[in-house]
């Protein structure tokens, strides 16, 4: 079994908690729509990217390293990648908020709109790409690949917790660490907080580059960002920016949230998710060429669902035809061995079975009443 399915699956566990935690005990809305996108901003091509990072990382250390951390003391040695990484990841933060290219890719993080776990998830599918640039001098001075993903795990563990919106104040925490009170600041668009408290893990940088901010009482965060995409698909999230960055003509988003209900939405996003933590759970019990296929049908997916989210006409086929096609493939491929690897595409084809049924009487329904209208 992959050792990612573990984390990833506490991680989901972490994410619909505290929104349990939210709606039942503060009487809080959960907004789903927001949630799902989050949550597959978040995966396959994300991932691709984040292996290309590392596998840089690693040909730049092997080609280009000039061994100088290797002689220290292991300890001092992971001590030294840890604080590195951090400002290394500082800089590049601070630098995708200064750049219009940069926050052409970074933009997709700061488009939501509720503060909670899920947005720590919710990340630009080529930011890893973008990333590589500022961990160059580690791989030069001689961190090695294997420290890089452990410490780089390590604060982009930090950095999803740090987006938790059940944690108010840390208390000493607070002075030294990015805390999720500290971190709110950084999601705020108001004035007094745009580009401030870049920093991953350690606060040390904020102070150190005079870039520290804490949250003011007379006012109050606004999340989100001054134009925003209007769409919940994951597909324009991450291409609208970029196209304004060009100067492209973007296209006329609209959402209709009427054409289906956030639980429904909720029930597809979370199928499609444990489906996705399955994927990763199998990695490697498929041919290559299998492999590629389930990862371009995920994709699929969840831009079908994005679709059905923004009430598009087009998902309403794409999303059912998809998920009934998943459960098929899977027990072509491989059997009915593993009861968890047929039972998550057999519920989500249920999903797309019942969707499509809900769309074509929705269709029906419509149709029957032009058709009285006009006798």
């Amino acid at each position: 079994m992959n050792a990612f399915a573990l984390p990833l699956s506490l991680m989901l566990i972490a994410v619909v908690g505290e929104l349990a935690i939210q709606k039942w005990w503060r009487g809080e809305t959960i907004p789903w729509r927001d949630v799902i996108l989050n949550l597959n901003s978040g995966h396959v091509l994300m991932w691709l990217c984040r292996g290309i990072e590392v596998a840089g990382f690693s040909w730049l250390y092997h080609h280009a390293s000039l061994q100088w951390v290797a002689g220290w003391h292991p300890v001092a040695g992971w001590i030294f990648a840890f604080l590195a990484w951090d400002l290394g990841f500082y800089w590049l933060h601070r630098m995708h908020h200064r750049f219009g290219f940069l926050w052409a890719v970074h933009a997709v993080h700061h488009e939501g709109e509720h503060f909670n776990l899920s947005l720590g998830v919710r990340n630009a599918w080529i930011s890893s790409l973008t990333s590589l640039p500022f961990f160059v001098p580690l791989a030069v001075l001689g961190v090695t690949p294997t420290m890089f993903v452990v410490v780089s795990g390590f604060h982009y563990s930090v950095q999803f917790y740090n987006h938790c919106g059940l944690v108010g104040k840390s208390g000493i925490l607070d002075r030294f660490l990015v805390t999720p009170a500290n971190h709110r600041v950084h999601h705020g668009c108001n004035p007094e907080y745009i580009d401030r408290n870049f920093g991953g893990t350690l606060l040390l940088w904020d102070k150190l580059f005079g870039t520290y901010q804490r949250a003011l009482p007379d006012v109050p965060i606004r999340y989100g960002v001054h134009e925003k995409v209007d769409s919940d698909n994951p597909f324009w999230a991450n291409l609208v920016p970029a196209l304004r960055y060009f100067g492209l003509k973007t296209p006329r988003l609209t959402r209709n949230v009427h054409a289906i209900s956030d639980a429904w939405i909720a029930s597809g996003g979370l199928l499609l998710f444990g489906v996705v933590i399955n994927y990763v759970r199998t990695e490697g019990m498929w041919t290559a060429h299998w492999q590629a296929v389930w990862a371009a049908m995920i994709l699929l997916l969840t831009l079908a669902l994005g679709g059905i989210s923004d009430g598009r006409n087009w998902a309403r086929w794409t999303w059912p035809l998809l998920a009934m096609t998943l459960p098929t493939m899977m027990i072509a491929l491989y059997g009915v061995r593993d009861p968890l690897t047929v039972a998550l595409p057999f519920l989500l084809g249920a999903h797309g079975i019942a969707s499509g049924i809900w769309f074509a009487r929705a269709e029906f329904s419509s149709l029957t009443s032009e058709h009285a209208r006009h006798r």
